[in-house]
């Protein structure tokens, strides 16, 4: 299993830029970031400087939408950022949630998303592709290299994570929740002619480790709230009676409303639906064995990513606990002499 980190980019930039280092040197393999321009700083120029301080992590957005920028500006930014510092750059992509709703947009259709993924991939691996009429390629590109992970909840996007993504990204570290998530997607790549091993499948969410669980809860409750927004899109579109587990809708009955201004945010004051169950479920709460234990469970259903969403009040420790810890215990164990 390897290891991701998930950062906002919240000012003073270098103090994210910061944080990606001390992830490396703890053992981080990727370092991810929320992509929402106007509640953060823009994370592509980020990227640049970490990419420069860093040795071998590879960065990302988790994750970027096909509403916000065009296509062949976002494809442009993974090639350059490839060419200059070696194909160490990874594409999460999703329908959109609040970078397109802060601006009173909306989330864009699956469809969008599947064309979208295509077109970035084709021109950030340095090949041509059919656009708005025209074969486009950049010229400069020579060897550029991409994979484009799909974050996603609901049946149709989870088919087009399985039928065209490089990966798929579950932003909940529920185990039952992503047992039949991954089987959809293994199932849709499996029934597109694809390999479903050769899908990267990564599993996102807070962890904090510590001892004083009701603390963790509430720096970890604002998690349940950014799941809900997609849940109640899910259950609009399906009904609450749909073959989503019922561990992931029900919870969002007492549901009112949300504040994107406290988006991602630690204590905001729009979660208090979101019951400790959930938080317990769709987090990783408590000692370094309780981590390891969970994590394990994951392993055993084919994840073979856990990125840490990192927005809480103990950072650096989370980082030191994993890095010495719990990164080493969900390693392949290999001895120096048999």
């Amino acid at each position: 299993m390897k290891f991701g980190v998930v950062l906002q980019t919240n000012p003073p930039a270098w103090r994210t830029v910061q944080l990606a280092e001390l992830a490396e040197a703890h053992g981080f393999e990727y370092v991810w970031t929320f992509d929402s321009h106007l509640l953060w700083q823009e994370p592509y120029v980020i990227y640049s400087q970490i990419l420069s301080r860093t040795n071998r992590v590879i960065v990302g957005p988790m994750v970027t939408n096909p509403a916000t920028r065009d296509w062949t500006v976002t494809a442009s930014v993974f090639a350059t950022l490839n060419e200059m510092f070696g194909n160490r750059t990874v594409c999460g992509i999703g329908r959109g949630d609040s970078a397109v709703r802060v601006t009173n947009g909306k989330p864009t259709t699956v469809r969008d998303m599947r064309e979208a993924t295509h077109v970035i991939r084709e021109l950030a691996n340095c090949r041509a592709v059919d656009y708005n009429g025209s074969t486009i390629r950049f010229p400069w590109a020579t060897t550029s290299e991409l994979e484009v992970w799909i974050a996603a909840y609901g049946p149709l996007a989870l088919k087009a994570a399985g039928e065209v993504g490089d990966g798929f990204i579950l932003q909940l570290a529920d185990v039952d929740i992503a047992r039949w998530m991954i089987e959809a997607v293994r199932t849709a790549a499996s029934n597109a002619g694809r390999d479903p091993d050769a899908l990267t499948f990564c599993v996102a969410a807070p962890a904090y480790v510590g001892t004083d669980l009701p603390h963790m809860r509430d720096q970890s409750r604002w998690f349940g709230g950014m799941v809900g927004n997609h849940v109640a899109d899910i259950v609009a579109k399906y009904g609450a009676e749909s073959s989503v587990p019922h561990a992931l809708t029900d919870y969002i009955k007492a549901r009112e409303g949300y504040d994107y201004n406290e988006h991602g945010r630690a204590g905001n004051t729009h979660t208090a639906f979101v019951p400790d169950e959930i938080v317990d479920r769709f987090c990783l709460l408590g000692t370094a064995d309780d981590h390891i234990a969970k994590l394990g469970e994951l392993k055993a259903l084919g994840v073979d990513q856990f990125s840490v969403y990192l927005q809480h009040d103990n950072k650096e420790e989370t980082l030191r606990a994993y890095g010495e810890t719990i990164i080493p215990a969900l390693r392949d164990s290999v001895t120096a002499r048999s």
